[in-house]
C-alpha cells in the first residue's frame, strides 16, 4: 500500500523578532499564500459549525480567480457541523490531511483518515465531525454546480489517495503522473480536484496557458514554480491560486516526490452574458 506524507495543521505567531518581509504574494495573475503566514489570526470561524475554525485560501473574486471557494479546515475533538453548507447549490470535495473525520452523505457514516476523500453533490444532506483524540485537518473545496439539462447530477463517492492509481502524463517516462478521482470524460462533473506527482527532476515542461482556474495546495516534496513570469519556490503547505490563463510549469526539486492538490473548473461553455451568468434560453 502507498503511503504519502501531508502537511501538518498550520497557525501559530511568528515572534516579534520576525520580519514581516516573506513570501506572500497578490498580483493580477496569482497569488501565493505560504505556510507560515496561515497563522491563527487569520482563521475564520463559520455558522453552525462547533469547535472548528477555517483558513480561507481561495473565494470568487471578480477580475480574479471566479469559480471556486478553498477553505483549510481545523476541527477540535468532538466539533465538527450537522449543517455545514449554507448553499443547496454548492457541490464539494473534502479531503483529509491530518487525524479522522466521520463523514455522513445521506445518512450514511463513513469514517477518513489521512488521504481520505469525499466527493459531495450539490442539494446533498451531510454532516462531518472530528472522529478521534486530536485535531482533524482537511480541505473543502466548494463550487456552485452548473447544471446541464439532460446530463445527470453526479452521485456522492468516497475512497482515498493511497486507493487511486497516479496515471503517467504522455511522454515524460513516468516523473509525471496525475491521480484522477474522476474519469475526465464524465461530462456529470465541472470540476475536477486531482493530485499531481512529479518525481524528483520532473517538470511541466511549457508554460501551460489555459482557461480553467487553479488552486494548488502542496503536500509534500519542493519545486519551483513558474506563475505568469515569475519563478517561485514552493514546499509542504504553501497554497498558489491562478487566475484563469495565467501561464504556469513547474520543476521538481529535491530527493522526494513534489505533489500538489489540485483543483480546476471543468467540461462546461463559457457563459457569455455581462457577469458570467448563462441567459436563458
Amino acid at each position: 500500500m502507498t503511503e504519502y506524507s501531508y502537511p501538518p495543521a498550520p497557525g501559530g505567531l511568528p515572534p516579534q523578532s520576525e520580519s514581516p518581509e516573506g513570501r506572500a504574494r497578490f498580483t493580477e495573475a496569482w497569488a501565493l499564500i505560504p505556510a507560515d503566514v496561515m497563522s491563527d489570526i487569520v482563521t475564520s470561524y463559520l455558522p453552525h459549525w462547533e469547535a472548528t475554525r477555517a483558513w480561507v485560501l481561495a473565494r470568487p473574486m471578480t477580475g480574479f480567480s471566479e469559480s471556486f471557494a478553498h477553505y483549510l479546515m481545523e476541527v477540535a475533538a468532538g466539533g465538527g457541523s450537522n449543517a455545514p453548507e449554507p448553499d443547496s447549490t454548492a457541490e464539494a470535495v473534502l479531503f483529509v490531511t491530518g487525524g479522522a473525520i466521520w463523514l455522513t452523505i445521506d445518512g450514511a457514516a463513513r469514517e477518513l483518515t489521512a488521504g481520505g476523500y469525499a466527493y459531495i453533490p450539490p442539494g446533498t444532506v451531510w454532516q462531518v465531525g472530528n472522529s478521534g483524540s486530536e485535531p482533524a485537518l482537511f480541505h473543502w473545496i466548494r463550487k456552485h454546480y452548473v447544471a446541464v439539462e439532460g446530463i445527470a447530477i453526479p452521485s456522492a463517492f468516497v475512497t482515498s489517495d493511497r486507493d487511486v492509481t497516479p496515471t503517467p502524463m504522455p511522454d515524460c517516462d513516468g516523473v509525471w503522473a496525475t491521480s484522477r478521482f474522476v474519469d475526465p470524460d464524465d461530462l456529470r462533473h465541472d470540476m475536477h480536484v486531482n493530485i499531481v506527482t512529479f518525481q524528483p527532476g520532473g517538470r511541466i515542461p511549457f508554460a501551460e496557458t489555459h482557461v480553467m482556474e487553479h488552486a494548488l495546495f502542496v503536500l509534500q516534496g519542493h519545486g519551483s514554480y513558474l506563475l505568469n513570469t515569475d519563478w517561485v519556490e514552493v514546499g509542504p503547505g504553501d497554497m498558489m491560486w491562478l487566475r484563469a490563463f495565467c501561464p504556469q510549469a513547474c520543476i521538481a526539486k529535491g530527493d522526494e516526490p513534489f505533489r500538489y492538490l489540485l483543483y480546476k473548473d471543468v467540461n462546461r461553455h463559457m457563459p457569455l452574458s455581462p457577469g458570467g451568468l448563462m441567459r436563458a434560453r
